[in-house]
């Protein structure tokens, strides 16, 4: 049987429900043609630069599915190679569900978003937790209010990018400001004129 990427997600049970619901050929045709990727892209490194927040996947040892919100600065999720993602970990709750997760489960998921343009990326791989200084140093950002307590290491053995169905377009303050910013110098410029005109 030939070994694709995407066997990662599509396992013998997916695979017999896909073909079941007759899903099959189609993710058949594209394993054969395109396939998903297992390095990055300078389309994907771009898209990582971009995100301001990702959710991380890991599970425990038993396999019970843990999900966590990670967010920084724009590109804080940074390309290590074309193999690898790091980011600096920041102290938080202290509750380190994810780091315990990975000290017995290597298993790990990165979900990306770019809801502005209704795009997502899945990444699978394997992740660990690194407390080297001078890793974390290259991670972090100096003007960043948040201090790393840790670095997360993550291996990309797949990544694909959805479609676009069901996502609902959502901004965050500096992309509202910017699309408003037209508007308030318009009303500005009418304001001055009715004052002008009064």
């Amino acid at each position: 049987m030939t070994e694709y990427t995407s066997n990662i997600a599509f396992t013998p049970a997916v695979k017999a429900i896909q073909e079941d619901k007759g899903s099959r050929r189609g993710y058949a045709n594209m394993e054969e043609k395109t396939g998903w990727k297992d390095t990055v892209t300078e389309d994907l490194a771009q898209f990582i630069a971009a995100r301001d927040s990702f959710y991380l996947g890991t599970a425990t040892a038993d396999g019970q599915p843990y999900i966590q919100h990670r967010g920084g600065k724009p590109g804080f999720l940074k390309v290590v190679d074309e193999k690898t993602l790091a980011f600096a970990d920041f102290r938080g709750n202290r509750q380190f569900i994810t780091s315990g997760n990975l000290s017995e489960n290597d298993k790990a998921y990165i979900f990306l978003m770019d809801y502005p343009n209704r795009g997502r990326v899945k990444v699978w791989g394997r992740a660990r937790v690194s407390d080297d200084p001078e890793l974390i140093e290259r991670l972090s950002d100096a003007d960043y209010n948040g201090r790393p307590e840790q670095a997360i290491v993550f291996e990309i053995t797949a990544w694909d990018i959805n479609c676009p169905q069901h996502i609902t377009p959502r901004f965050n303050e500096a992309e509202v400001a910017e699309i408003v910013a037209p508007l308030k110098l318009r009303i500005a410029e009418l304001e001055t004129q009715i004052n002008g005109d009064g």
